[in-house]
């Protein structure tokens, strides 16, 4: 049959279904194949707590949302173009999220009594039947029903056709947008290589999906979403956590120390241990601790012995690392902590994300501890972000903590890989000889860096624990002028990062003016996209996304001085406002969302109105 074809320059999909329904990898699957296409992406995965959630239930509703186009775009987007709702609770759950006259794909099966009730519809009564959704377009399938009589004859139980359902939504969304099947099709060859049964199977259900968007009247509409104009360079669709863990390789390379991880599993963070298993063939080496205590511990012993210690967790984890943490401050050895954070406190809410754990990294020990803290803004980003941590970490002698959060680790966009040449040298000098009569192992550069001696090295021996040390011999020391003078000498190392770091620029709009949004980590999309649409109305507002935040760039004060009001989006009830406030004594305003859920677009440029 023929079908009408319409360009497009964005849309926004959600998939949404039972935890088991494989919407994750549905979604993963098209993000990847719209980035091979060449379309700019912003992805937003929202997992259940549970591993296994209630099945048919609300909570149980897994989801992942998909923004691609022709155009750049900035974050996943506020409310979608088509939901892919796999069962009642899946529609229930996100219908909020769809625009008026959008676009639903429902599959008929998953709105049966049972899912119905488990969905707490009032009395049963289906959704597709009563009215409800005459505002938005509907297309229901039954996808269980064709994904079974496709494979009628495999031979497969009924759990493995069960499984195979989201290849034919696949399918039929590769059909919609005119897209080509063959990155998918190779994945399933690479994953059931040694299933022959189950990847013939999985094929034969995408390919059913295609064929029925050939030949449905239900469907009659195409949609392409041209490539998007990007900078010359060779790109891959990547997440936060794996940007990540390639930046520690490549800090590793460019410093010439193997790395050590030492990590105990956690959500969001454990992709990063994951990913670097995967590279024994760099010289990394990474250790499942039993705890995150052992995990910390085990790192600062690596960068003792003189390697690139690393360990990773999220806030509750953190919070268990702080005594080492502090340890590692005390010793001043290169050390970098991860904390990749989620919904708080305690256990919270493990798979949600939030920017509530800024206070910790920034005063989170006892004693007087100042620590470097450095936030990326998106996955991308994360690779860029973690490299220039290793490189303070290892020039400064100094632990530094890395953040990124649950929103930016699962996310996903494009990245350009950079050439290694264009990467920032990171200088490592390991101490072979005597600094005086005897070698002193708290005498510092013009960095304030005290030397890195390898244990072993001979005639360099020296002392290492928590105890106060004496200035530059390191001994053991009570003296109250040397422990005041110590402390404020670790101060002034930290500050003097500032020296290395770049000044404060503007993101978008002017230098100076009325309106200044200010940011720090996965914020930086939806203040984007909400600073771009509100100076295409003619409001004076500027954007600045803040990489590092202690210590600040030194021309942030006289920058945020410039503007009539500083605007702070957070994920948190305003931890950066009051930071800004009293380093800066400027009166901050803040826009504070502690859902779980990133920022949408139209509610920072709702207060951006509000304030013009």
């Amino acid at each position: 049959m023929t079908s009408n074809n319409q360009v497009l320059e964005r849309v926004i999909i959600k998939f949404a279904g039972d935890s088991g329904d494989g919407m994750q990898l549905t979604g993963t699957q098209f993000t990847n194949t719209a980035a091979l296409f060449g379309n700019d992406l912003s992805t937003f995965p929202d997992f259940p707590a549970e591993i296994r959630a209630p099945q048919g239930t609300i909570p149980g509703v897994s989801g992942f949302q998909l923004h691609f186009g022709s155009v750049n775009i900035f974050s996943p987007g506020d409310f979608c173009d088509v939901l892919v709702a796999m069962n009642a609770a899946a529609l229930k759950a996100n219908l909020r999220h769809l625009k008026k006259g959008g676009t639903i794909i429902v599959n008929t099966d998953g709105f049966d009594p049972k899912n119905l009730r488990l969905a707490n519809y009032a009395d049963n009564i289906s959704p597709l039947t009563d009215g409800s959704l005459d505002s938005y377009r509907l297309i229901t399938i039954d996808v269980t029903k064709i994904t079974k009589a496709t494979l009628a004859e495999s031979g497969l139980g009924t759990k493995e056709i069960d499984r195979a359902k989201n290849m034919f939504v696949l399918g039929f969304l590769y059909w919609m947008y005119n897209r080509e099947m063959s990155f998918t099709v190779k994945f399933l060859e690479d994953k059931f290589s040694k299933k022959p049964e189950i990847l013939a199977a999985n094929l034969k259900v995408l390919h059913a999906g295609y064929n029925f968007g050939e030949t449905s009247e239900t469907a009659p509409t195409r949609f392409t979403i041209n490539p998007a104009p990007m900078p010359t360079g060779t790109y891959r669709n990547i997440m936060g956590n794996q940007a990540t863990a390639i930046g520690l390789i490549a800090a590793s390379k460019k410093s010439g120390l193997d790395l050590f991880l030492g990590s105990y599993p956690i959500t969001p963070a454990s992709d990063i241990l994951h990913e670097l298993a995967r590279h024994k063939n760099f010289g990394v080496k990474t250790f499942q601790a039993e705890d995150e205590i052992a995990a910390i511990c085990s790192a600062i012993g690596a960068s003792f012995g003189g390697k690139l210690g690393i360990t990773t967790s999220s806030g509750l984890g953190i919070a268990l690392k702080t005594e080492a943490m502090g340890l590692a401050l005390m010793l001043e050895l290169p050390l970098l902590i991860i904390n990749v954070q989620r919904g708080g406190p305690s256990t919270g809410l493990p798979t949600k994300t939030e920017q509530s754990d800024l206070f910790q990294a920034v005063y989170g020990r006892n004693g007087e501890s100042p620590i470097p803290v450095i936030a990326a803004k998106s996955a991308a980003d994360c690779f860029e972000t973690v490299y220039e941590a290793c490189r303070i970490a290892l020039e400064y002698m100094t632990p530094v903590i890395f953040l990124s959060d649950g929103y930016i680790a699962n996310g996903s966009e494009p990245w350009r890989f950079p050439n290694a040449d264009q990467l920032k040298p990171i200088k490592v000098e390991f101490t072979t000889e005597l600094n005086g009569d005897k070698f002193l192992p708290y005498k510092r550069n013009e960095n304030l860096s005290r030397p890195w001696a390898i244990p072993g090295t001979k005639g360099l021996e020296h002392r290492i624990g928590g105890l106060e040390k004496q200035h530059e011999t390191g001994n053991i020391s009570y003296d109250p002028e040397n422990h005041e003078f110590m402390v404020k000498m670790r101060a002034a190392k930290v500050e003097k990062v500032a020296d290395s770091i770049p000044d404060q620029t503007i993101d978008n709009g002017t230098e100076k003016g009325k309106i200044l949004v200010l940011g720090w980590g996965s914020t930086y999309g939806a203040i984007k996209g909400a600073v771009i649409e509100a100076r295409a109305k003619g409001i004076d507002v500027s954007h600045a996304q803040i990489r590092h935040i202690v210590p600040f760039p030194k021309n942030l004060g006289d920058l945020l001085k410039n503007y009539e009001t500083v605007l702070i989006p957070e994920m948190n009830t305003g931890q950066l406002k009051s930071i800004i406030r009293d380093k800066f004594l400027v009166p901050a305003i803040g826009l504070n969302k502690i859902k779980g859920m990133p920022f949408a677009t139209s509610e920072i440029l709702a207060k951006i109105e509000e304030l013009a």
